[in-house]
């Protein structure tokens, strides 16, 4: 017989061995209840006092859906009645916490989680209805999300001095092969042309052979590249119509995009802006174009969503556009643009003593100085450049000594000397590139402020991809994402119980606008009674 541990020696030696030694081996595991037992107890006791649920039921609650654009729920006289905004709202507020976005999973939740039967009070709404939802108040949900900000602020988890800007790509619910530009399609075409041909060959060898089947079966095949080139040319008809470089067939609104390096996905571009006091999100939206014309708006969006009067925005180089730094500059927002190298250093032309950044540039006489002290002059005349990225107006600076300079080979190629161009924006570009150079430590804080919140959303969370098609509902459903962030984000920093109780503190835009109109309501109809009342006045 094997030799038992010491622990178990003892007991091998007492006389009631033969049930004790059996019991004592039971008992070193735990035991669960049986599922038979009879309970006595409400959802209320299942649902920790400090859990997530508990906020989400408290925002909601204080929700106004009518003021924010909620689609309204009318109430049937006849058949079943419909349920309430706040049930569904509730679901995906819970659902997107906790990485379930899914209608049909959603619907599976209700059924058989306890948190969710807590939180809707054991409704259970089927997955068609809970879709709808999404799709049909994407507008509601952005400004659902800017409500969330104004709370934020007036809770002091943002001070928006400085916010950091920055955007990340979405994968559409389009494929590639569902995309065409110009080029795809006349690649498709020719190609239908060559195969066309190649058919037509083989028909006719084959009609001298008198082979039927063989004869049938091409026929066949030219039919169906007929039809694919009618769909083709029907495609170009399209793209030539919305005046866009490319056209998508599922969903029209998302393009092809440059995602890293030179890999390209068919994508939306969510922009983002986070403060810096605590890293949550102050303002979002989502477009289908790259970053370079994207600045501004966000930029607006969030000066507006906070209601301050300036802040300083952190940028990296790829939103670096003269039009959009002015379009800020105007708009009192203080921008700290990564710049690029103006100009290229080649070994036939300009060497890197004698860029554009060598240039000094005299805004009284409204010339340029050269590294060799000379002086570049314009003649007044704006020229204008209109391309595909940008569309703007520049003067042209020009010196005659340049012909004749002797390091004129290290400074240009051209025959006619040097010229330098000056863009409309080139005031406000030149202010920001001073500022970049004057704080290159702020700057740096950029990637720490907002680079994690698109790790945290699409690794961690795996919110990398939509599917919902069109630009507007994939707005509201980023928001919707954007939104849930900064609820789980001021949860880790204050807690669900203190975040609840600065919720019951805090009197919402509408609510005090109604407040406002209670007490205007109330002090006309006292002056009605007084003035109606004369003897009671004196």
């Amino acid at each position: 017989m094997k030799k038992l541990p010491l622990c178990y020696q003892q007991i091998y030696r007492k006389p009631f061995f033969k049930t004790g030694f059996f019991v004592f081996l039971k008992m070193q595991h735990i035991t669960g209840t049986s599922r038979h037992q009879m309970r006595i107890s409400s959802l209320e006791d299942a649902i920790a006092f400090d859990n997530q649920v508990r906020f989400i039921d408290a925002f909601v609650g204080f929700v106004d859906f009518t003021k924010l654009g909620f689609a309204c729920q009318t109430l049937k006289c006849e058949g079943r009645p419909s349920y309430q905004n706040k049930v569904f709202l509730k679901i995906y507020l819970y659902g997107y916490l906790n990485g379930i976005r899914s209608s049909r999973k959603l619907e599976k939740e209700c059924i058989r989680n306890i948190e969710m039967q807590w939180l809707l009070e054991d409704i259970s709404p089927n997955y068609h209805s809970i879709s709808d939802f999404r799709k049909d108040n994407p507008l509601a949900l952005k400004n659902l999300f800017k409500l969330y900000v104004l709370f934020l602020k007036d809770s002091e988890l943002v001070s928006g001095e400085t916010i950091a800007i920055d955007g990340t790509k979405s994968r559409a619910h389009n494929s590639k092969k569902a995309n065409f530009n110009q080029k795809k399609i006349d690649k498709h075409l020719e190609y239908i042309e060559a195969k066309t041909q190649q058919y037509l060959d083989a028909l006719e060898s084959n009609d001298t052979q008198e082979n039927p089947f063989k004869i049938q079966n091409i026929q066949q095949k030219i039919a169906r590249l007929q039809q694919n080139k009618l769909r083709y040319e029907l495609l170009e008809e399209k793209l030539k119509a919305s005046g866009e470089p490319q056209i998508s067939t599922t969903d029209s609104d998302a393009r092809a995009l440059l995602v890293q390096g030179q890999v390209v996905e068919i994508s939306f571009n969510i922009q983002a802006a986070v403060d810096s006091k605590h890293n949550l999100v102050v303002a979002t939206h989502t477009i289908n174009r790259n970053d370079r014309n994207a600045l501004s708006a966000i930029a607006i969006e969030a000066k507006e969503n906070l209601e301050i009067q300036t802040y300083t925005a952190l940028v990296d180089k790829g939103y670096h556009n003269g039009r959009e730094i002015e379009t800020c500059k105007n708009q009192n927002i203080t921008t700290i643009v990564a710049h690029q190298e103006q100009g290229k250093s080649n070994q036939n032309g300009t060497q890197p003593d004698y860029l554009v950044s060598k240039f000094s540039y005299d805004t009284t006489t409204d010339t340029y100085t050269c590294p060799q002290g000379e002086t570049l002059r314009t003649t007044g005349r704006w020229h204008k450049k209109t391309g595909e990225k940008d569309s703007y107006e520049f003067k042209k600076y020009r010196t005659p000594v340049c012909k004749t300079c002797p390091v004129k080979d290290q400074c240009t190629s051209r025959t006619a000397g040097r010229e330098i161009d000056r863009s409309q924006y080139a005031q406000a570009v030149e202010e920001n590139n001073k500022r970049y150079q004057e704080n290159l430590q702020l700057y740096r804080k950029r990637q720490e402020i907002n680079e994690h919140i698109f790790g945290t959303i699409k690794r961690q969370w795996g919110y990398n991809h939509t599917n919902l098609t069109g630009l507007e509902k994939v707005n509201g459903e980023h928001s919707l994402i954007m939104l849930v962030y900064n609820i789980k984000r001021s949860i880790n920093i204050l807690g669900v119980t203190e975040l609840i109780a600065k919720l019951k503190k805090w009197n919402p835009p509408y609510k005090a606008k109604v407040l406002f109109l209670l007490k205007t309501e109330y002090i006309k109809l006292q002056l009605a009674f007084f003035l109606g009342h004369p003897k009671l006045v004196a």
